[in-house]
């Protein structure tokens, strides 16, 4: 081989190390599209709370070592790349305006900020135009969906970008499902009219109908800016239903849970519902001894991974997970995984097989991502309120906070989660 030759290999060998070392160094960016500052802002701060421990759990990275929760997450590498956060706050004080706020912020992180990967939103009606912009048609990057619980998510508005390492309210149905016949044979249901109510609703109705259980009349919707239950809670009243179901978010749980008490519907009609983030529980606390299904509680999982979530959550934030946070955890675990199993490649065509059929440990115990339709399949909880108590987390930090037993665990396999894909992907239901 000529010395041309060689020095001719030799800058190539140089150029493609260069060219390797420099994608190693680029960040991984991930854009968190959350709501911080609007209807549901709670939920928000519960979903990048969740997913920042989440990320420095599956990373190896203490925060207890560090000085701040930022110089912890700057020392995050996930398969020998650096990790960027990217927040972009879509919220507002119109509701109705959310989707296209979540819309102009996905578009606004991926062309402005370069983001990889996007993880929203608490609103269902929001990531649902995500999934449009983040599909294989327009931008193709992973959209990992959450805390959004509308089951036409990984249903319906399905793409193969899309997964979702959090509970859809299919989980919700069947869990309630499971103890229902114990209250009566007849029910009524109440929703916030968005697409995540009448999701929901349907939901309920299919999961309920097939245990014979059977609505009285049509769902009541109610719009998200709802200032008076009054008329809603006498037609429940008046239908004669065993027990009512409602389906809300947000601040109008707590304007609900209060009316319902000085209206009489409490007396009148059981309540078999969700249960929201400790601060509304607290507000308007359910009357003792209601049962509910739960997305999450910090005190019902026994693994050592919600051990830790809790004990650095009230380090980090002075507070416990709450009922989102668990989502944002095992979302950013799940992504560490897909990314080592990558080599740190982003891309959807890398991602999805990495992350179809992963099977995982986290705050809750097993999590399956099934391959069809890219949902978490993991144990749901059904609860007991109990009440409102001081709880003790550190000898300077006490708490009110909700008190639950827990009424019944239903195993991940018991659950018989619905593949609901429509159109050309309704084939890899099976």
């Amino acid at each position: 081989m000529s010395r041309k030759i060689m020095l001719l290999v030799f800058v190539l060998i140089l150029l493609l190390t260069a060219g390797l070392t420099d994608a190693q160094d680029e960040p991984i960016r991930i854009g968190i599209l959350t709501d911080q500052s609007g209807w549901l802002s709670v939920y928000g701060v519960e979903q990048q709370n969740g997913f920042e421990l989440g990320l420095l759990y599956a990373a190896g990275v203490d925060p207890l070592e560090y000085d701040s929760l930022e110089d912890a997450l700057a020392a995050v590498e996930v398969a020998g790349r650096p990790v960027e956060i990217i927040v972009y706050d879509y919220g507002s004080a119109d509701a109705a305006a959310d989707a296209d706020n979540a819309a102009a912020g996905a578009r606004e992180l991926i062309e402005s900020n370069f983001v990889d990967i996007i993880f929203g939103t608490p609103n269902s009606g929001a990531a649902i135009q995500v999934q449009q912009i983040t599909s294989p048609d327009e931008f193709n990057l992973l959209f990992m969906a959450g805390p959004s619980a509308s089951p036409s998510i990984t249903g319906a508005n399905f793409n193969p970008n899309t997964f979702r390492v959090c509970r859809n309210t299919n989980h919700d149905a069947a869990a309630l499902t499971t103890v229902a016949d114990q209250f009566g044979q007849t029910y009524i249901q109440i929703a916030v009219d968005t697409d995540f109510g009448r999701a929901t609703a349907a939901a309920f109705q299919a999961s309920l109908s097939a245990k014979g259980i059977e609505p009285v009349g049509d769902v009541l919707l109610v719009p998200t800016d709802v200032t008076d239950f009054t008329p809603f809670i006498q037609q429940i009243i008046d239908s004669g239903a065993d027990f009512v179901n409602p389906i809300l978010a947000g601040g109008p749980i707590t304007l609900w849970t209060q009316q319902s008490e000085e209206l009489g519907l409490t007396d009148a009609v059981l309540t078999l519902t969700g249960t929201n983030s400790n601060d509304f529980i607290v507000a308007a606390p359910p009357a003792p001894g209601s049962v509910a299904y739960i997305v999450y509680q910090y005190t019902l999982p026994k693994t050592e991974i919600n051990d830790w979530l809790t004990d650095r959550h009230i380090q980090v934030f002075n507070d416990v997970p709450d009922l989102f946070t668990e989502c944002g955890f095992a979302t950013a675990q799940a992504l560490v995984a897909g990314l080592e199993a990558t080599g740190g490649d982003p891309s959807p065509e890398a991602m999805i097989p990495a992350l179809e059929g992963l099977e995982f440990e986290g705050p809750r115990g097993a999590y399956t991502i099934r391959e069809a339709d890219h949902q978490v399949l993991m144990d749901q909880y059904v609860i007991r309120f109990m009440g409102v108590e001081d709880v003790q987390l550190r000898d300077d930090l006490t708490m009110t906070l909700p008190i639950y037993e827990l009424f019944a665990e239903i195993p991940a396999a018991d659950i018989n989660l619905p593949c609901q894909l429509e159109g050309d992907y309704a084939a890899r239901c099976g």
